[in-house]
């Protein structure tokens, strides 16, 4: 579909002077490739940000010029500030939110929402969060605003919710390459006491659907052998409400940098991911990129995602048993090292990038 010579994109950068969770990660590496790729015969994308506290800015170079501007912060910045500097474009929203209402009428936005899950999972948000993205996507689904997600699985579940066809919504991936982009600093293992080989990791927040209160057998019985169940990752408490109390038996590292959370996943004698609800499921993904066997929960979006590079429990002895198996067969989980290589190859940033701008492309011909 042909585009304007005229037209603008424009991207709601108010991810990038968030904490960085998983959506700003996929929002974070999706700009930056879609810098990579960005046609030269296009104009670029204008980046734009509300304006930071003094001394703070955004912290990485996304590829593309930024506009730091507005009287307001996070969400009354998103609704009064960004439609009047997005008015003559596209407009891509790609945090789950956006702005209602559009200042012209030559405008057009589309919006990535990850998973419905504030509808499937209520009780892992805050009352105040799970409303306003309740009322916020029922009425962006109501309008022109085009829908975009990360799964087959979310555009389904999405569109259940919203009550609007799927075909309605369209699907990109993610990608897992930003887990070896650099290099692995194993200082953290000394830091924690980890050895090489003798721990197995999970990584996520405490929210409830996260379902860490699952691990506690596995915790327990990998205590028996001498060996740690390792778990890193944060809590946002103005999002999700309170999660399960740490498990006795595991070890928490807390949030850690990118280089580390390398080192983790590739010295782990395996990784487990005991979630019981997501849009995509991002760590299993990265973990299969730096070589760590994969164990998940049996639910429908970790078998779309994970095919058969993962082995699979339905509950909390399921997931030991799979863990066990892999501690004591290195053939299986070597097996699983390979086809988690190979699973991967398909979960890159410049894919879903390109398919991104597909859309961008269509979406800006309505302009």
């Amino acid at each position: 579909m042909a585009i304007s010579p005229m037209s603008k994109f424009f991207l709601n950068g108010r991810f990038s002077v968030q904490s960085l969770s998983g959506v700003q990660r996929f929002a974070t590496e999706i700009t930056r490739a879609l810098s990579e790729i960005w046609p030269a015969d296009l104009p670029p994308p204008e980046l734009l940000t509300p304006r930071t506290n003094p001394g703070t800015s955004v912290s990485v170079d996304l590829g593309f010029p930024a506009r730091s501007f507005g009287r307001f912060q996070g969400q009354i910045w998103e609704q009064i500030d960004l439609p009047k500097a997005a008015a003559s474009g596209l407009l891509v929203n790609l945090g789950n939110t956006a702005p209602l209402r559009l200042s012209s009428r030559h405008s057009r936005q589309l919006v990535v929402i990850h998973d419905a899950g504030v509808f499937s999972t209520p009780q892992s948000y805050s009352r105040q969060f799970r409303a306003y993205y309740k009322i916020l996507h029922r009425l962006l689904a109501m309008g022109k605003t085009r829908i975009v997600t990360v799964s087959e699985f979310s555009r389904n579940d999405i569109a259940r919710h919203l009550k609007i066809d799927p075909a309605r919504i369209s699907v990109i991936t993610e990608g897992a390459d930003h887990a070896t982009r650099i290099a692995a600093d194993r200082s953290v293992l000394e830091t924690h006491g980890l050895e090489s080989g003798k721990y197995v990791l999970a990584v996520g927040n405490k929210a409830p659907h996260k379902d860490f209160a699952a691990l506690d057998h596995l915790a327990a019985t990998l205590g028996q052998r001498g060996i740690k169940l390792v778990i890193s990752g944060g809590m946002n408490g103005r999002v999700f409400s309170a999660g399960a109390p740490d498990l006795q038996h595991a070890a928490y590292v807390g949030r850690v940098t990118d280089a580390e959370l390398h080192a983790l996943y590739s010295e782990a004698a395996c990784f487990v991911f005991p979630s019981i609800y997501e849009g995509f499921g991002l760590p299993p993904v990265e973990a299969m990129a730096a070589g760590c066997p994969v164990v998940a929960r049996d639910i429908p979006v970790l078998r779309e995602v994970c095919g058969q590079a993962a082995l699979f429990g339905r509950t909390p002895a399921d997931l030991t048993a799979r863990v066990i198996e892999l501690l004591d067969n290195h053939a299986r989980a070597n097996d699983l090292r390979r086809a988690g290589y190979e699973q991967v190859q398909k979960y890159r940033w410049t894919i879903a990038a390109r398919q991104l701008l597909d859309i961008m492309r269509e979406e800006s011909a309505k302009c």
